[in-house]
Parts: structure tokens; C-alpha cells; sequence
């Protein structure tokens, strides 16, 4: 019996993919079929998946044509199925000719005519959605650099505010929010009115009955509301919190995260200071989200300490926030004039997780133990910063292009709900 092996990622399953299969299925008489994962995916900078792993096993399951279907997660796999499954044949598209000279060492290697004029990235393309920009800032550049990446999603332009906000929305399909929190209610409402998809830079607003109104428009007007938080959608940090989750450092008892920069504001007046983003507005909400995430949105205290500008009443050089829950506390210390070891730390009654800096991009956490014996290591590819992971999973909300991932409802909210209490000046402390 010949045996005939095949990967690929099977992403919107199409003519070309049924075609390639069904002739790696005559090459032999058994066809195992590969499908990649997520992680793997990511690793080689392939980004723009719109389909759970789930969903692309089960539409090749139900080809029909594949005898055995596995999933390839590392590199070097390949190697070890041939020779685990004895392999005769490995059969791929003729587009990737010559890259997989070194298998014919294991076994025969034949590379596939693809159909012409059909492909994922075709598909995915087909459907542009023009995105707009509502800012000014080095991140909206940045924006524009990642969505570069990200296929079926264009730049269309930004937004310039000598013209009404209703005209520029007109010529878009969704925004990208990145102006000062203080604008985002009426820029949002506006674009929700539009019936336009918004993807917003955290925090959503500086309340959280308002941004839990906003939310009820969107779903009111049919269309996708997201915060854009980029930590929240790296692999790294979603794996570590499933682990955590899971009981891998036991009963957790302690968050800490730090997140800092040092800029000099020295010169800036009190006016100029009320255009930009403070340390706690900017840095806030990403040392909140692992707090939120793992220990939950409703601890039974907080206090903030802060360190404020000499010339602005409520921009803050520094800030630290303290929480406390029924079984665990909480930290965390953000500054845009302060520096410190941007790291997170997790303590729990079995080991404790170490997430070095910056950890909000990490791409490497380790899990350590008393015994160091135990201690591991996970490592995870992260292009960029993490922009263009959020925007495809913007672009997946919208288009409804399978599973999505966001941030939970109530995080946002509690992020919202942290900004209230600190422009309002509750529990806070200033040092």
C-alpha cells in the first residue's frame, strides 16, 4: 500500500484545494492530510486565517478524500510524520517547488500544479473593507503599516477634521479610533450612527455606562464595536492566561504588571497637556487586563497613587493601583515619566509565572516552580507589535468570516469603569 502525505492550511476551502487533494489522493492508495494550526500559522507569518482549526479539519473531513487528517503544529514536523506514518509519497503545490527538496532523503517528493486563478488569499480579498482613520499619532502610522499585512482590509484614509466627521465616514466601510479618550463617545456615537464598524483604542470612553451604551447602539445598528487593546490578542498572552486558568501555578494569589516609558513633558503647559494622554489613560488599560482577566472585574477595593505634572490637574506622570479581592491582590504601576522594569509577575500556592519586558508583546513566558527542575518555557511569534492580530480579528467580526476573538464585555467595561473613577478623582492619592 502507498501512502501519500499533504499539508496545507485549508483556509476557506475552495476549487483549487479539492483539486490538489484529489490528485495527491491518485498518487497512492492512503492520503493523510495535514492541516495547519493557528500557532504554527502565525509562526510563519501567516496571519490572516479566517477559520478555527475546527473548522478547516471539518470541511476536509468532509471532502471525503483523506483517509487520515492530522494537524501540524512545529517545525521539523513533517519529517517526523513521513517516518511515523511510513510515508512514500509527500505531495504539495507546485508553488512552493523546490522548498521541500530535503524531504526526498525520507521519501518521494512531487510538487502539484495549483489551479490557476484561485487561492485563500483571493477569496479573502474579494470583499475590501475600506477602513478608515480617526487620529493623529506615531500608533496611527503604525496602524497603517500593519494593516498592510492583513488581506481583504484597506486603508482608505484619515480622517482630517476640517471636514465634517459624517462626510469622511461616507467614503468608509469602518474607523479606527485613536484620538484622545475625552473624543471617543462623540466620535464613536457618530460612526455608530452611520452604521459604520468601529475598532477603538483602549479605553472605549472614560465611563463605563457609557461605553456599555455604545456597545447597545452598535448591536442596535447591526454593526461590530471592538476595542483595540493588542495584548489581549497576541498568542503569548492568551496561552498564559489559559494556563494560568487551568490551575498550572495553582490557587493564584498575586497580580503585578508594570508597564512604563519615560518622555519628557517638562516644557508642555497645561493646555498642550489636555491633548495628550496621560499615564494611566494610555498604560492603564493594559496593565488592567491581566488583573481583570485572571482575578476578575469586581475586586473589593482599589486605591490609586499618582504622580501628577506640575502644570496639568489630571495628567499623571505616574500612577500605581492597588486591588484587593476575596482570596488575592493585585498591583499595577504605569508611567509615561517614571521608568521601571515593564514585567508581570503572577504568584500562585503551586509556582508562580514570569513574563519578562515588555510584557505586554512578549513572546516568551516561563512558568517556574520550587523545584527548578519543573520550570517552563513557552515561546510564541509575534509579528509587529501585535496591531495587525487585532486587526484581523476586527476584520473577521466584520465580515463574519468564522470564530472572532474579543475582549470579554465585562473587561472593557471594568477598564471604562477604572478610567471614571480616576478622572473623577476616587480613591486616589496624589503623591
Amino acid at each position: 500500500m502507498k501512502t501519500v502525505i499533504t499539508y496545507g492550511t485549508f483556509d476557506l476551502l475552495h476549487y483549487g484545494h479539492v483539486r490538489l487533494l484529489e490528485r495527491a489522493k491518485a498518487l497512492g492508495d492512503r492520503l493523510i492530510v495535514g492541516v495547519t494550526s493557528e500557532d504554527f500559522d502565525k509562526q510563519r507569518g501567516k496571519i490572516n486565517v479566517q477559520q478555527s482549526l475546527a473548522e478547516r479539519i471539518r470541511a476536509v473531513e468532509e471532502l471525503g478524500l483523506a483517509d487520515e487528517i492530522i494537524v501540524e503544529e512545529y517545525e521539523g514536523q513533517k519529517i517526523d510524520d513521513i517516518r511515523r506514518y511510513h510515508a512514500d509519497i509527500f505531495a504539495i503545490g507546485s508553488d512552493w517547488k523546490g522548498k521541500f527538496d530535503y524531504l526526498k532523503e525520507y521519501c518521494e517528493v512531487v510538487y502539484l500544479d495549483r489551479t490557476e486563478g484561485v487561492s485563500s488569499t483571493g477569496i479573502r480579498s474579494e470583499k475590501t473593507v475600506r477602513l478608515g482613520l480617526v487620529g493623529a499619532s506615531n500608533n496611527v502610522e503604525k496602524v497603517k503599516r500593519e494593516a498592510a499585512f492583513v488581506n481583504g482590509l484597506l486603508v482608505a484614509e484619515t480622517w482630517d477634521e476640517k471636514e465634517p466627521l459624517q462626510a469622511f465616514l461616507s467614503r468608509v466601510d469602518a474607523v479606527y479610533v485613536y484620538s484622545h479618550p475625552k473624543r471617543h463617545e462623540a466620535e464613536i456615537r457618530t460612526a455608530l450612527t452611520e452604521k459604520k464598524h468601529v475598532l477603538v483604542e483602549t479605553p472605549v470612553t472614560l465611563s463605563e455606562e457609557t461605553t456599555e451604551e455604545l456597545f447597545a447602539l452598535a448591536e442596535k445598528e447591526g454593526v461590530v464595536l471592538m476595542e483595540a487593546l493588542k495584548t489581549a490578542f497576541s498568542t503569548a498572552y492568551r496561552r498564559l492566561i489559559l494556563l494560568l486558568k487551568g490551575g498550572k501555578i495553582g490557587e493564584i494569589v498575586s497580580v503585578d504588571a508594570v508597564a512604563t516609558s519615560t518622555e519628557d513633558y517638562s516644557k508642555e503647559s497645561k493646555e498642550t497637556l489636555s491633548e495628550k494622554w496621560g499615564s494611566f489613560e494610555d498604560w492603564g488599560p493594559t496593565g488592567l487586563l491581566p488583573v481583570f482577566d485572571l482575578l476578575g472585574t469586581h475586586p473589593d477595593s482599589v486605591r490609586l497613587f499618582s504622580k501628577m505634572h506640575p502644570a496639568g490637574e489630571r495628567f499623571d506622570l505616574f500612577t500605581k493601583a492597588e486591588f484587593s479581592y476575596p482570596n488575592a491582590v493585585a498591583s499595577v504601576k504605569v508611567g509615561k515619566g517614571v521608568k521601571s522594569e515593564g514585567e508581570l509577575i503572577v504568584s500562585g500556592t503551586k509556582g508562580y509565572a514570569f513574563v519578562p519586558a515588555p510584557w505586554w508583546k512578549t513572546e516568551f513566558f516561563e512558568i517556574r516552580y520550587e523545584d527548578q527542575n519543573r520550570n517552563e518555557r513557552f515561546f510564541y511569534r509575534m509579528d509587529g507589535e501585535g496591531i495587525r492580530y487585532e486587526l484581523v480579528e476586527f476584520l473577521k467580526a466584520v465580515t463574519k468570516a468564522g470564530v472572532h476573538l474579543e475582549i470579554d464585555r465585562e473587561v472593557t467595561g471594568a477598564i471604562s469603569g477604572m478610567m471614571e473613577a480616576f478622572t473623577n478623582g476616587e480613591g486616589l492619592t496624589v503623591i
